[in-house]
């Protein structure tokens, strides 16, 4: 039983304390005498004061009983897709039985497919990366919500395009389909972000841009990455989130942005509200620099009242 307990983070059922030859008096006691406490119907902490993450959610994998995983947000905190677990214990069971009774701060889900997609070996048991990702995105109410699970998957290193296209391909049924099969492919190219992908599409291919080289690794006297580099025109694009541009970060920006410009680079800088508002003032601008810069293309305009035709003009 000790070893039970400490594979589940301090955690176990009344059927397993019975089933290690716990009777029922002792742990009638435990509980009594508070050295264990009850999470769950069935379901008790062998320790005293708060649960932690992990413990609450072998506390409500157990509560669900047979085959029960972790998925979703939970599944997702876990393995290092997402820094907050959210409200909520997410957890997915077997789709040929139901859950009896409502679960204190547990949402349960319930899948068909379970066997398949769940991880083998992982503690807490959670569903795969790839299965986690895209539960994520099918619950999405935003697309650049379903964007980010599918992009931060990659920039994590915790799967790859080809891994998550492949787990797409088993699903019959899931939201925002032909959005990522769009986006898989713009990931491979090297789009690391929402940001980055709405840059893309909404920025350059809409209107007609020169196909930049994304995520550029610069060697000199340090390393330096460029989001998006024009290397035949000198000019950088740098598509700045909320994450690793502030304090430290922004100090790197701008160190960096003044070494291209020693080297002869111009430097174009864009946030969210930039790209997501407005991107064809953004492929204005950019067009009217590449322009300058020796790029003999002509800039079209993606929708009428388009502003950027006027600036291709010479």
């Amino acid at each position: 039983m000790d070893d039970l307990i400490a594979g589940q983070d301090g955690v176990i059922s009344r059927a397993q304390a019975v089933a290690c030859g716990l009777t029922e008096d002792t742990l009638t006691w435990r509980l009594r005498s508070r050295r264990w406490q009850r999470v769950h119907a069935g379901v008790y902490a062998t320790f005293s004061g708060p649960l932690p993450f992990r413990a609450r959610v072998w506390a409500a994998i157990l509560r669900a009983g047979s085959g029960a995983v972790a998925s979703h947000r939970t599944a997702a905190y876990l393995d290092g897709l997402c820094d907050d677990s959210g409200p909520v214990i997410h957890v997915t069971v077997p789709g040929r039985r139901r859950v009896r009774g409502k679960i204190d701060g547990v949402r349960v889900h319930y899948a068909a497919r379970l066997p398949r997609t769940r991880h083998p070996t992982k503690s807490p048991r959670r569903t795969r990366v790839e299965e986690t990702v895209l539960d994520l995105v099918d619950t999405a109410h935003h697309p650049r919500e379903a964007e980010g699970w599918v992009t931060a998957a990659c920039q994590r290193r915790l799967s790859t395009p080809k891994r998550l296209a492949d787990a797409l391909g088993r699903r019959k049924k899931i939201r925002w389909r032909g959005m990522v099969e769009a986006m898989l492919l713009d990931v491979a190219d090297g789009a690391h972000s929402p940001l980055e992908l709405r840059h893309l599409r909404r920025v350059e291919r809409a209107h007609g841009l020169p196909t930049g080289c994304r995520q550029r690794r610069v060697a000199g006297h340090r390393v330096i990455w460029i989001d998006v580099d024009y290397p035949e025109h000198r000019l950088r694009v740098e598509l700045d989130g909320r994450v690793g541009h502030t304090g430290e970060g922004r100090f790197r920006d701008r160190h960096r942005d003044n070494l291209a410009t020693i080297d002869g680079h111009a430097t174009l800088r864009y946030g969210h509200a930039d790209v997501f508002t407005d991107p064809c003032g953004v492929a204005a601008e950019q067009a009217r620099v590449l322009r300058s810069r020796g790029w003999t293309g002509t800039p079209r305009s993606c929708r009428p009242g388009c502003p950027v035709p006027a600036c291709g003009q010479t």
